[in-house]
């Protein structure tokens, strides 16, 4: 018996084998062009100790499940409150001298 006598060749392999034996690689699906959904970056926070900046830049989490033509908004939302915060700073009214108690 020659060896062309025990190996199947091309004609007498089954249908969906290799010559190895193996299985053929799957089939990949069609990419898809919808945009990927939102998703977080996850980028951490630290307050700062001042209320109105600390509600501002938690705002910033609102973009995180925006897509990206909706994060201009956000940032100029929260832009235009850091920039009240930082008015309201230098708007505060001076503080008042210590009493001077001559008697």
């Amino acid at each position: 018996m020659s060896v062309s006598d025990r190996m199947p060749g091309p004609d007498t392999a089954q249908q969906g084998e290799t010559d190895d034996g193996a299985a053929p690689p799957a089939v990949s699906p069609a990419p898809s062009y919808d945009p990927a959904p939102p998703a977080p970056l996850g980028l951490a926070r630290t307050p700062t100790g001042h209320t109105g900046v600390d509600a501002r830049l938690e705002r910033l989490a609102d973009a995180d499940h925006l897509a990206a033509d909706g994060h201009a908004e956000v940032y100029e939302d929260v832009h235009r409150g850091l920039r009240e915060e930082l008015t309201a700073l230098d708007a505060r009214p001076a503080p008042t001298p210590a009493h001077d108690n001559r008697s």
